[in-house]
């Protein structure tokens, strides 16, 4: 596990703080606007389908730009920039197929960056404000599976991504306030 994500400085806190707050709002927007949507693929509902994960390999660039800054690396960010790049690209495939067709394309996506996820909390514990992203990420593993069951009943439908990405920003908050804690603690 070491080997995904070295130990970061002390400045990296303060970075992520940020992103994380920025990755809260991002999610609680989209969210709102998915589930406003969420009955059909019409191109509002396909531009958030896809916007999505490449928010996710923006943010990713950033923590990876911070860690470096900061003399560390982040090769489990490197994976997950390459797993959300896959998922924009075969989310922009999967809308012209259906509903069905994007379901097993976020499940996918899902599984493969929660484990990602919960990797990177585990070697990060040691900033504070792990535990959500180490949650989170297991949580990604099991609402992704979930997915897949869903593009198989009978009336297919994307409102639950709204729930997931709502869900996934309330964890990104609660690491924000948890490391903006334990920065005024040290």
């Amino acid at each position: 596990m070491d080997t995904l994500v070295s130990a970061p400085s002390p400045s990296v806190p303060v970075t992520l703080r940020k992103l994380y707050f920025v990755r809260f709002a991002f999610a609680a927007v989209w969210a709102g606007l998915l589930f406003a949507t969420a009955g059909t693929l019409g191109p509002i509902g396909v531009t958030l389908l896809v916007v999505y994960p490449l928010f996710d390999v923006a943010a990713a660039i950033v923590d990876v730009r911070s860690a470096k800054a900061n003399g560390g690396t982040a090769p489990a960010l490197y994976v997950n920039i390459a797993i959300s790049s896959l998922a924009v690209i075969g989310l922009a495939v999967a809308v012209t197929s259906g509903i069905p067709d994007v379901l097993r394309i976020w499940g996918a996506w899902a599984v493969a960056s929660g484990l990602v996820q919960l990797v990177a909390g585990a070697v990060r514990r040691e900033l504070g404000g792990q535990w959500p992203m180490i949650i989170s990420g297991a949580i990604s593993v099991l609402a992704g599976t979930s997915f897949f069951t869903q593009a198989g009943s009978d009336d297919p439908t994307l409102v639950n991504l709204a729930g997931y990405a709502f869900l996934g920003g309330v964890f990104f908050l609660v690491s924000a306030l948890r490391l903006n804690r334990a920065r005024r603690g040290a």
